[in-house]
């Protein structure tokens, strides 16, 4: 398994370069894939520079529960902060360490966003959204297309060897219900030359 301090560096390196528009374009989409409810309680996980923690807080009233943010690297956290200085109600909650597990109770949050970081984190990481979401929770991810994904010798790495990349959108959402959610929605977004896919799902009633 990575170590967290290993993947932390790699992404405390590229905090000041980082590609913020490809990751707003993907928060945008899964944000209205999952189109999550004005006062549901969320999570931004593996936030990175928070693309979908400040499309939400853009979208909510200053009177919206805080949005929780997780990363395990503080350059990327200092990035989305100095970013949320800027966002009027940017009511998010910043932390730095690990995501997995969340460090929220048991059954507590409404929906978990996780945009362009599970293949980093693990299978592991569905485990844990199903802990802490409440029953008919939601969940929205992204992962890489099989076919499209070059990663750097060095990015390659730090893949997680649990989490298949899905060769099209079918392959994604029976790989989500076989993790034990239900209702698995997925679709390929295309960004220029680059193609992931969006799944959203929800946590069983009863699981």
């Amino acid at each position: 398994m990575i170590q967290s301090a290993e993947l932390a560096g790699v992404f405390d390196e590229l905090a000041d370069s980082y590609d913020h528009g490809h990751h707003e374009e993907i928060a945008r989409a899964l944000i209205g894939q999952v189109a999550p409810g004005a006062d549901d309680t969320v999570a931004d996980v593996a936030c990175g520079a928070g693309a979908v923690a400040l499309q939400l807080v853009r979208e909510r009233s200053a009177s919206a529960k805080p949005v929780l943010a997780v990363d395990l690297s503080p350059g990327m956290v200092a990035v989305g902060r100095a970013r949320a200085a800027a966002t009027a109600n940017a009511r998010i909650d910043w932390r730095v360490g690990d995501a997995v597990p969340l460090p929220v109770p048991d059954h507590s949050l409404d929906v978990v966003f996780c945009a362009s970081s599970l293949h980093f984190l693990g299978a592991r990481a569905l485990a844990d959204w199903r802990r802490a979401l409440r029953p008919g929770g939601r969940v929205g991810f992204s992962l890489p297309l099989a076919t499209h994904f070059r990663p750097s010798p060095r990015f390659a790495e730090l893949l997680a060897g649990d989490v298949p990349l899905p060769a099209g959108a079918p392959e994604a959402s029976e790989w989500t219900e076989a993790r034990g959610f239900t209702g698995a929605t997925s679709r390929v977004l295309a960004l220029g030359t680059r193609r992931v896919v969006l799944v959203s799902a929800s946590r069983p009633d009863g699981g």
